[in-house]
């Protein structure tokens, strides 16, 4: 097997499991003794429970108990978990606690009986009285409660400035000063959430659709005060998470806690409805972008406040300012964060939190100042690109965003247009083009893997990463057969349970950049146990061999001189009795890069540049000393729209997405991933917003009939492209994540070919046909 697998479009190695439906997800595990709980969530946005009355619920058929605040066991707070893994939404509310509401749709009890109809029927039985209070859910009305907080997730900054943005806005040449705002928006992954938790003696198990395996475990055993090793987290298949799944909600642990109550296993499955108010959302936001520059368009000063909401039980930013102050080379920046707080459930990452609605702003005012300069839009961009990362002075480790705006200009005819708003129609429609940048941290994190090579031909990895949905099985898969020279059909990756190595969380778009290298890593150290069985081995034609002079070429382990004399693992390991190899690896990224395992020494340590050249998929980690440079992927999305001046309907007729992602691992899951993200933002301007009763604060459209969200019949013509250029600096295999760049600058995009075709800005998403209609012709 001598052509690469690695950047292939291989099919998913999990695709026939899926569409058979013989793929099993949280909610759909076996488990003798099974019963059922059904959430019961509270009807007001702010107070406190007054009475539970479990009366008629536990007279109904099936029913075996009820759990609520009042028998529930007592959960502890947990102080965090291993660094990038998983975290509770609601620090400031452990679940059935206490009696205190504080937004609309919170747990309250959870209904416990034989089948899942018994217990929907004895929620509905349930009585249950509360104390109101006066809540505050408006945005809008609650600006002068606005507070600065000094940290985003993770410790990030949210307050940032640099040079003197005021002074240099106010002796702009050209200045652009306009709010721009973005509604709540709901995940919406195709499984909601559910947990299925079962006891043995004192150990717990726990199937659940989660984004971190490991930390799930984690918060868990903190949650209960027991050993991690005596939690269990299994999730091998997941239904998309888009962030909601990479916190954890209440379902998970009160699930365990239900299994205690009745000592039986338990399944709690999240409706659509209850999703949207126990399920986390992204923030609703509103930002003020002002832009300065020079006659030439040279960025002079760009200052970016974004308002956002979280709620009383935990301070989550979105942080719509992050792209802002590394994009593009200005030396007066200021941005900024405020947080109101609000009886809503709490906000979470929602693919690429905080790019995403800000880019929508920035990328906006960016297309607003070239109209103000008549400028093409690409060109001011190119005027304003750098190569260094302006806010830490640092050189990006690899960026190829000018031949993204080259290639995409040329793939949609962007030259050929006339610049003007409302200028070019096709039949009775409005014809629109826009552009925007894309850009996303190129992120990566420890991980570890272990890799078994069997006697008979075939190797197992293991890693307590998970898959999302986004084709991470198949991309190790292909990674860890290109590195043994085996066909994909020989090579089982198993992924989504605790017991395994830690891997990466699903967030952050890392797993590959993070696992990939790990799992390269341990394929490496088992085929270094190979040789040092055969370099002992008298019977083999690698005996007494130098390790360093033994290399993998064609399915075989030959001589690096002499490429006739060297034998297959089957050969080596059969001979010798020995039915398989095992190695872990762990890929540490610190400040400096440490370098990997390689068939030369089993476990780790160098490995000769000769060797290297020989074997192209066992590149090591350079010596690089990350804290010289900056990691970001890029990207430019370009749009065509048609739009119906009668309706005030948009049409999406064409797009055109170019990234810059290092090396593509798999071109078919790629696509889907930038597709995805390009679609989700489509939803994103034109349709998606969820809305709340101005009254009670309660939200109205929490199902799939009212939440809009984008189908086929929305959808023009995608075309996406790859610079495909490896990242080495970032890892050895140079590739960079590629889950949520798709989604950064494409609603602005849409919203830029929207006031190409007709004139009308539209700075308050949704664009939708009311909003168009009110300023078109009559």
């Amino acid at each position: 097997m001598s052509t690469p697998l690695v950047g292939q479009a291989v099919d998913r190695v999990d695709g026939r499991l899926k569409v058979t439906g013989a793929a099993t997800y949280a909610a759909e595990f076996s488990i003798n003794n099974l019963v059922h709980g059904v959430a019961v969530l509270s009807t007001v946005t702010k107070g406190h429970i007054n009475t539970i009355n479990t009366t008629l619920t536990k007279k109904a058929p099936g029913v075996i108990d009820v759990l609520t605040y009042k028998n529930a066991m007592q959960l502890h707070f947990p102080q965090g978990s291993d660094p990038g893994q998983g975290k509770f939404a609601e620090k400031d509310l452990l679940p059935l606690q206490s009696d205190r509401i504080f937004y609309d749709g919170q747990f309250v009890a959870v209904v416990i009986a034989e089948t899942l109809e018994q217990a929907q029927h004895g929620a509905s039985l349930l009585q249950i009285s509360y104390d109101k209070q006066e809540p505050q859910f408006d945005l809008h009305k609650n600006m002068d409660k606005a507070y600065k907080p000094a940290k985003g997730l993770g410790g990030s900054e949210v307050q940032v400035k640099r040079g003197d943005a005021e002074q240099a806005m106010q002796s702009a040449a050209v200045k652009v000063e306009a709010t721009y705002s973005t509604p709540v928006y709901h995940h919406n992954a195709m499984e909601p959430h559910a947990t299925i938790a079962t006891w043995e003696g004192d150990k717990l198990m726990v199937y659940d659709a989660t984004q971190s395996v490991a930390g799930s475990q984690g918060l868990l055993s903190q949650f209960l005060s027991m050993p991690k090793e005596k939690v269990r987290v299994i999730s091998y298949y997941i239904g998309g998470g888009f962030g909601s799944k990479g916190f954890q909600w209440p379902n998970t642990v009160v699930a365990a806690m239900a299994a205690k109550l009745v000592n039986r296993p338990v399944k709690l499955a999240l409706t659509r409805q209850q999703v949207f108010t126990t399920g986390g959302r992204r923030s609703q936001t509103i930002q003020n972008v002002a832009l300065g520059a020079d006659a030439s368009g040279k960025l002079t000063a760009i200052k970016h406040a974004s308002t956002v909401e979280t709620s009383f039980v935990e301070e989550f930013v979105e942080t719509a300012g992050v792209a802002t102050s590394m994009l593009y080379a200005c030396p007066n920046v200021d941005v900024s964060h405020s947080l109101v707080r609000l009886n809503k459930g709490t906000p979470c990452p929602m693919r690429a939190p905080g790019e995403a609605p800000g880019t929508v702003s920035l990328e906006i005012a960016m297309d607003e100042l070239a109209y103000k300069l008549n400028m093409d839009p690409v060109q001011l961009r190119l005027i304003n690109y750098t190569d260094i990362e302006p806010q830490k002075n640092k050189p990006f480790s690899l960026k190829n965003l000018k031949a993204c705006y080259q290639q995409g200009a040329d793939a949609i005819g962007w030259s050929s247009r006339n610049p003007q708003p409302r200028s070019m129609r096709e039949g009775k429609y409005l014809v629109g083009y826009g552009m925007a940048t894309a850009t996303y941290p190129a992120n990566r994190s420890k991980s570890s893997a272990k890799a078994i090579l069997y006697a008979d031909g075939h190797a197992e990895f293991m890693c307590a990463t998970q898959d999302i949905g986004t084709g991470t099985y198949t991309i190790m898969t292909q990674l860890a057969a290109e590195t043994l020279n085996l066909p994909v059909d020989k090579v089982k990756v198993k992924l989504g349970d605790s017991d395994f190595p830690q891997g990466a969380n699903s967030g952050g778009s890392q797993v590959t950049a993070s696992v990939g290298p790990a799992i390269r890593a341990a394929a490496i150290g088992a085929l270094g146990k190979v040789i040092e069985i055969a370099i002992a081995d008298k019977s083999s034609p690698l005996y007494k061999h130098p390790k360093e002079n033994v290399i993998l070429k064609d399915g075989k382990l030959v001589l690096i001189n002499d490429n006739s004399r060297g034998e297959s693992y089957t050969e080596i390991l059969g001979r010798n009795n020995k039915p398989q190899v095992e190695a872990q690896a762990t890929t540490n990224v610190s400040t400096r890069e440490t370098q990997e395992a390689n068939p030369a020494s089993g476990n780790g340590g160098d490995a000769s540049q000769k060797e290297s050249e020989q074997n192209p998929a066992v590149q090591l980690d350079q010596a690089v000393d990350r804290k010289k440079y900056s990691f970001h992927s890029f990207g430019a999305h370009f749009v065509k729209v048609l739009v119906d001046p009668e309706l005030g309907k948009v049409y999406i007729d064409k797009v055109v997405g170019v990234m810059d992602i290092g090396k593509v691992m798999n071109q078919k899951t790629a696509t889907n991933q930038i597709m995805g993200g390009q679609i989700f933002a489509i939803g994103m301007a034109l349709m998606e917003g969820s809305e709340y009763d101005p009254n009670r604060g309660r939200i109205v459209t929490h199902d799939l009939a009212n939440y809009l969200v984008p189908v086929h019949g929305d959808m023009g013509d995608f075309t996406v492209k790859f610079i495909d250029q490896p990242d080495t600096i970032i890892s050895p295999i140079g590739s960079r994540g590629i889950g949520e760049i798709g989604i950064t600058g494409m609603a602005a995009a849409v919203v830029n070919a929207v006031y190409h075709a007709t004139g009308i800005r539209v700075r308050d998403l949704p664009v939708s046909p009311e909003k168009l209609l009110a300023g078109l012709p009559a």
